[in-house]
């Protein structure tokens, strides 16, 4: 049985998904920014979190922190929008707003048949990606993080799905082996790759400070032969007739040092990241924790990695 809040919540984002489709398109880009400045002025936790994160990212004064996090919050609402409004946008809008850099390391390893594994930060819109790669003769396969209640997270799926993706509840029992089943038949698949605070996830230097990011991209890779690049995410342009642009870094191998493999590999997605981030920090939506100096001084994600 779903709580009182869980069916709450689940009101509220039905709600404001109807109405946000039901709005002039300029309007409702106009509402989003407005309630991200909103959100901005009061310091809400997550604009705390996000400031917090930004300040990573480079030498900035304190002024200059206030305003890049501003940008961030309008990014993320910018993000939201899209997303509540994508599923109304045709095919030719998807496509032809997206501006790719290095699209020829991606293709090429499809072209030959061969498997792709693209890792990505939480940048820009990567629903957008995801839907531009499917309609470019690229399918993909993705796993998302289960919601509650159930419907919500149901309704999040039946959205990517209706992109052209295929989903798969994250840490569901025989994942792992779907998506390497797909990458062995020449398949993509894409996966959110910088946070992972866990123990199970790897050790990593970002912005020179110590977190964690996920295994499943790396170990995919090596485990089917697949194909790994990392890909950042940035918008361009004024809402709503703003475009996204995506990066491909340069491809990952795996080393021939049978040392900890899958820890470089890691590594250097963080590093292709890191690239990524630093061009463009405002479409950097990462509004929980990332580094583990924010954690407090007992909390047990800060022991030793259980390594996979």
């Amino acid at each position: 049985m779903s709580t009182f809040s869980e069916q709450r919540q689940l009101w509220l984002y039905s709600s404001g998904w109807t109405a946000v489709q039901n709005m002039p398109e300029r309007t409702a880009y106009r509402t989003f920014k407005a309630i991200a400045d909103l959100s901005w002025r009061r310091r809400s936790p997550s604009v705390q979190r996000l400031e917090l994160n930004l300040a990573r990212v480079g030498k900035f004064d304190p002024d200059e922190l206030r305003e890049l996090t501003r940008l961030g919050a309008r990014s993320y609402m910018r993000y939201w929008c899209d997303a509540f409004r994508m599923s109304e946008w045709s095919h030719e809008r998807i496509i032809q707003r997206v501006r790719t850099v290095n699209e020829d390391r991606f293709r090429a390893a499809l072209d030959a048949g061969r498997g792709v594994v693209v890792a990505l930060p939480h940048m820009g819109n990567w629903d957008w990606a995801g839907a531009w790669a499917c309609l470019t003769g690229a399918p993909l396969a993705t796993v998302a993080e289960r919601l509650r209640p159930e419907k919500l997270y149901e309704r999040f799926v039946t959205y990517r799905e209706a992109l052209g993706m295929t989903v798969h509840p994250l840490g569901g029992d025989a994942v792992m082996g779907e998506l390497a089943d797909h990458l062995r038949r020449g398949g993509l698949v894409c996966l959110p790759a910088e946070r992972d605070l866990s123990r199970r996830g790897i050790p990593v230097t970002l912005f020179g400070e110590p977190t964690r990011m996920p295994a499943g991209s790396a170990m995919l890779a090596m485990r089917t032969g697949a194909a790994l690049i990392p890909a950042t995410l940035a918008y361009e342009g004024r809402e709503p007739n703003h475009g996204l642009v995506v990066t491909f870094h340069e491809q990952i191998g795996v080393p021939e040092e049978r040392g900890d493999r899958l820890a470089t590999m890691t590594q250097r997605i963080a590093d292709a990241f890191e690239s990524g981030i630093a061009r463009n920090p405002e479409d950097w939506h990462m509004t929980q924790r990332m580094f583990l100096a924010d954690l407090d001084a007992n909390d047990p994600r800060r022991a030793q990695p259980v390594m996979p």
